[in-house]
């Protein structure tokens, strides 16, 4: 790799981590319901929505009360993204007249917005008119990020708190985090976006005429003459998918469009706000339970294997395909060209921001590509599956990401107290066995999801007839599916026709359990965790916050999280390098 593109991803990890800072600090005074510089702004806002709401701001509920609130909410919001869907050719806002969406595709994108998943069986631009992508899809954008947000805020105050019952108020940690958080920072990104070129507009879609016409290749060989150019509301959208880690993209190459990502510039601000509140949520977190090192120390895990993953994954795209050196193609970096495996990859890009994009956006539950991964080399393309693998919690979605590492905290914790023969404490917390239980739970519903998902696709009929690729690499993109559903990230290697009953179904059903079958036992565990008696640190506690802890976790999230996917990367990626190297 060359010194440009190494710069370039030290660049981003700095800026990444300055900012996690003022933007954590921010958020916890938000939270804690102190005064911020948007209070005159956004406070008589969000006393309206209350007394609209009927909701008692200063009434706080336990983890059963939030957890039914959490639930009914994105339940409302995925029945009104069907229903539009549905209704979509009758409504207005529809300049290319665009028919209703078939009932399969509209349920499997309507639990994908409302999980935070934003994972698209379809094109954006020849499937979803203007009021769609913005009533539904913008509007779940923002409230399925304030949602995992919520949850995190409770579950924080499960560990800042000791002999309690109550957790906060999932509507009002909801309501602030939509209008302190979510709103200005993606009113601030969209403006940004628009001066690099993007659009945002309500226009009908433009025509272009071909410089060099060409003949469509069927029987009938139509002459072509121009090129139909989709306008639309995008700025507004693509601002809060890449800060909610939603990454569901206004067209269907996602933000590898011009009118997605215009430059450089707009690159680097997209991929920053790709983990921009996930990094600070764990200052956040610090500053809620009074010991900001705890907050550095998550931080500190997450960073150390980002930068391992990336550094694979450049390498192995750098590398390119031994199989093109052997028949003579340079595939080496020059003046004249980047190197390495360019299948895929916009050269306006290049291999670092390209491998970076992919390793950012599967750490994140974000998904959005500026690439296509299933053109990665197989090491390289193993990168964003492994990232996904961990669960999503290195950074992870916003919320979400920060309370499955938590889960794995505990594990940590867990097994270096049966090491040194000590009770299991964290923050003042002993960590016992009910703990325990909702941590393993935590741990094993995605894998088991996952891979029972992945084996029916293989083995049926309606599975196997969607899959292009034979061999490993078609394995390869439908445990990639599975495992971007399961974990609501929403990224694809493509390769498969997802757009069936059989995906549109399965899929859903992966997405569900994704989410509500993990923030629903983490509430349970963060409700146990409020009810305990402060247990007094001793010299005998183990420290959180140190550098052998940082280690200590990077390797629990590494054999615990990844090694249930070994057997099936292993007839996947893995012998697809092996068949590619010999």
């Amino acid at each position: 790799m060359s010194t440009n593109g190494i710069f370039q991803i030290l660049f981003y990890l700095v800026v990444l981590i300055l900012l996690a800072k003022p933007l954590g600090s921010f958020m916890a005074r938000v939270f804690q319901r102190e005064r911020t510089f948007l209070d005159p702004v956004f406070g008589p806002l969000e006393r309206i929505i209350y007394r609209l709401a009927k909701i008692n701001a200063d009434e706080e509920m336990d983890w059963k009360e939030n957890a039914v609130a959490m639930l009914l909410f994105n339940f409302v919001g995925l029945l009104v993204v069907y229903g539009l869907q549905r209704l979509q050719g009758l409504l207005p806002l529809n300049p290319q007249g665009l028919p209703a969406v078939s009932p399969d595709s509209s349920l499997n994108t309507a639990v994908s917005f409302a999980t935070n998943t934003n994972w698209q069986g379809y094109s954006g631009e020849v499937t979803m008119s203007y009021l769609t992508q913005m009533l539904a899809l913008t509007v779940q954008n923002f409230v399925s990020a304030a949602s995992g947000i919520a949850v995190l805020i409770l579950i924080i105050r499960g560990f800042a708190r000791h002999s309690a019952k109550t957790l906060g108020n999932f509507w009002v940690d909801l309501t602030r985090s939509t209008l302190y958080v979510l709103l200005p920072l993606s009113f601030v990104l969209a403006l940004a976006l628009i001066s690099q070129g993007m659009i945002q507009n309500f226009s009908p879609y433009g025509t272009a005429q071909l410089v060099q016409p060409t003949t469509t290749t069927d029987s009938a060989a139509t002459k072509v003459t121009e090129q139909v150019i989709a306008m639309g509301p995008v700025a507004s959208q693509i601002a809060i998918k890449q800060l909610g880690t939603n990454g569901g993209g206004f067209f269907n190459v996602n933000s590898s469009h011009p009118y997605e990502n215009p430059t450089p510039f707009s690159n680097l601000l997209e991929m920053l706000s790709i983990l921009l509140i996930s990094a600070a949520l764990c200052y956040t977190y610090g500053k809620m339970v009074g010991d900001t090192r705890q907050g550095w120390a998550l931080l500190a895990a997450m960073t150390v294997i980002l930068v391992v993953f990336l550094g694979l994954c450049v390498w192995s795209e750098q590398r390119g395909n031994p199989q093109l050196t052997a028949l003579g193609v340079d595939q080496s970096a020059s003046a004249t060209q980047g190197g390495g495996n360019m299948e895929g990859k916009e050269v306006r890009f290049g291999i670092p921001n390209s491998a970076l994009w992919a390793t950012v956006t599967t750490s994140a539950s974000n998904g959005s590509v500026n690439s296509m991964h299933d053109s990665f080399t197989p090491l390289g393309g193993l990168v964003p599956l492994v990232m996904m693998h961990f669960g999503e919690v290195v950074f992870g979605g916003v919320g979400s990401g920060l309370y499955g590492m938590l889960v794995f905290v505990i594990v940590a914790v867990f097994v270096a107290g049966l090491l040194v023969g000590r009770t299991p404490e964290y923050l003042g917390h002993k960590i016992e066995s009910y703990e325990m239980k909702m941590a393993s739970l935590l741990i094993l519903i995605m894998p088991i999801a996952v891979l029972v998902l992945t084996a029916i696709a293989v083995v049926t009929a309606d599975g196997k007839a969607a899959i292009w690729n034979p061999g490993a690499h078609g394995f390869s993109e439908v445990l990639y599916i599975f495992t971007s559903q399961g974990n609501n990230n929403g990224s694809a290697f493509a390769g498969v026709s997802a757009n069936t009953p059989f995906y549109n179904l399965m899929g859903a059903i992966a997405m569900i359990i994704g989410r509500y079958w993990l923030a629903v036992p983490t509430l349970a565990l963060a409700g146990s965790l409020v009810r305990k008696k402060l247990v007094p640190a001793t010299e005998g506690t183990l420290p959180t916050h140190t550098p052998l802890f940082i280690f200590w976790l990077i390797a629990v999230v590494i054999i615990v999280g990844a090694l249930n996917f070994i057997p099936a990367l292993a007839l996947g990626p893995i012998v697809e390098h092996l068949t590619m190297i010999h």
